[in-house]
């Protein structure tokens, strides 16, 4: 066995997660991770990223929707790196998934970007279709 992703869900698949870690080989890594961010959490968050993209500026400049996302994981604490492009002349964000995220983490993102988003006079629009993030999860 050289992966395998298990979700537990019944009793059943956490019965075949106890009998992978008994045959497991001394040395095999094991991780138990949140359940992932939910589609309509993504879809929220992509919505609000693009308002924020149309009507803000951080300092004085005027930046993407993916920009913005790098901006907003690295004031939640997610690891980003800038390293410099294969010409040299400018950089690009390294590490920046949001797809890693758990629902609770997605939660708080979208709670950051609408808390910044009201601090910076962004109106969010179509807040009627775009699930609430207690809804989203």
């Amino acid at each position: 066995m050289t992966r395998s992703l298990l979700i537990l869900r019944s009793d059943a698949v956490r019965q075949r997660a106890i009998d992978f870690i008994r045959r497991a080989p001394d040395g095999t890594r094991v991780e138990f991770k949140a359940e992932k961010r939910s589609t309509a959490q993504n879809d929220r968050m992509w919505a609000m990223l693009s308002d924020v993209a149309k009507q803000a500026k951080h300092n004085g400049r005027s930046y993407a929707a993916d920009a913005w996302k790098c901006l907003f994981l690295h004031a939640l604490g997610q690891e980003i790196q800038f390293i410099p492009t294969l010409d040299g002349k400018s950089f690009m964000p390294y590490g920046n998934r949001s797809s890693e995220l758990s629902k609770s983490e997605m939660s708080d993102m979208i709670e950051l970007i609408a808390s910044w988003g009201a601090e910076n006079g962004v109106v969010f629009h179509d807040d009627q279709s775009i699930p609430s993030p207690e809804k989203a999860a």
